[in-house]
């Protein structure tokens, strides 16, 4: 499907569902409210008052309308219904028009324009960018239509066009605004997803090689006992409550926690907890710096050899290593340091034998230094990411 199509509860379910407790509780009170505070205070305008409460039954509709729209127990919210409620809205400023006909004597008290905005922003987390403009695009046709046609304001040295401009304003810089969300929030998930899903497939192809243990990730787990069924059981309910939108809230909060620290949590730790788990020696992970998830597949590989070496056949009782950038920076981008530091076990190797290793990290593009004593050996790697 293409983006230009796509909504903001259309890749995020559990943010709509949090995000809809804005139109019974915000949005359709907030239009009610103007439309009402508005016609109060330009009464002395009114020349309809028939009009004018109908102008204010049709805000009320449109609010109802959108409301239960967007309720769970009637997903998926179609483009459709916000056309139903941005006609109710343009019929409330035709309303509001006829109430005041002949009798406007400013712009700035009219509520129409700024009621349309109110429900076009309270419906943008189920709209599509496209459809957002579009409705607010034929919207600012028919106001500019009913201002040109009025009788002019106290202000009528301007010309006609400025005032359609005045009038529709309040319509295009919410339909904009309401656009620019829906496509922001989009287009930020999507690349998101795609990171998360770039380092999922990373460490699926690690698993293959057995450069990583197969564990039950956290993302994985709370989207099995956490967030599946909340959201089934949320498609059976009327309305959401106050409590199920925090509870909404505070899943994406936890699921999208959880997979930034799966992101920031690099194959290194998976490799650690493996050669735990195989070879029983100790091995702690120092990161400061998250940039061995970015090392290609053959630097991985000579890190891995090394270590997978060092724990191997009683070479080294514990190892540690650290990441961390350096102070010094590069025209290249920052210079990361990564210090393997390995106490030597029943059976120490000899310094010939961990140089042939770093010969091989040189020759794959990383700096390696060399340093023994007699209980320890250290080999620091030296990487600029970019």
């Amino acid at each position: 499907m293409s983006t230009a199509r796509l909504a903001p509860k259309d890749i995020d379910p559990i943010g709509a569902l949090a995000s809809s407790s804005i139109l019974p509780h915000f949005g359709g009170v907030v239009a009610t409210l103007t439309a009402v505070l508005m016609t109060v205070a330009h009464w002395a305008e009114v020349v309809s008052p028939v009009a004018a409460i109908a102008a204010i039954v049709l805000v009320v509709i449109a609010a109802v309308t959108a409301t239960v729209a967007t309720r769970p127990s009637r997903a998926p919210f179609t483009p459709e219904r916000l056309w139903i409620v941005v006609v109710f809205g343009v019929g409330a400023a035709v309303a509001e028009y006829l109430s005041t006909i002949g009798n406007d004597r400013s712009l700035y008290d009219d509520f129409g324009p700024m009621v349309i905005g109110i429900l076009m922003v309270s419906l943008a987390p189920y709209c599509s960018w496209t459809t957002l403009l579009t409705a607010g695009a034929l919207s600012t046709a028919v106001l500019s239509v009913l201002m040109a046609d009025r009788a002019r304001p106290v202000w009528q040295d301007l010309p006609v066009v400025v005032m359609v401009l005045v009038y529709v304003l309040p319509t295009v810089v919410a339909s904009a605004a309401a656009a620019g969300y829906s496509w922001s929030i989009v287009h930020i998930t999507l690349e998101w997803q795609r990171k998360a899903n770039r380092v999922l497939l990373q460490r699926d192809a690690e698993l293959r090689a057995g450069l990583a243990s197969s564990v039950d990730h956290g993302s994985v787990a709370v989207l099995r006992r956490e967030v599946l069924p909340f959201l089934a059981a949320m498609l059976n309910v009327e309305r959401v409550s106050v409590a199920d939108a925090d509870r909404a809230r505070q899943l994406a909060e936890a699921l999208r926690a959880t997979l930034r620290e799966e992101i920031a949590t690099t194959w290194l730790s998976d490799l650690a907890a493996d050669l735990v788990r195989r070879q029983g020696v100790p091995v702690e992970i120092v990161q400061a710096d998250t940039a061995v998830a970015s090392l290609r597949d053959d630097q991985r590989a000579a890190l891995t050899a090394l270590l997978n070496w060092l724990a191997g056949d009683g070479r080294a009782a514990s190892i540690r290593v650290a990441v961390d950038r350096e102070d010094t920076e590069s025209a290249r981008g920052r210079v990361v340091r990564i210090a393997v530091d390995a106490v030597f076990g029943v059976e120490p190797p000899n310094r010939r034998s961990i140089e042939r290793f770093a010969a091989v990290a040189r020759a794959v593009g990383l700096a390696a230094e060399v340093a023994t004593t007699g209980e320890n050996v250290t080999v620091e790697f030296r990487h600029v990411i970019g």
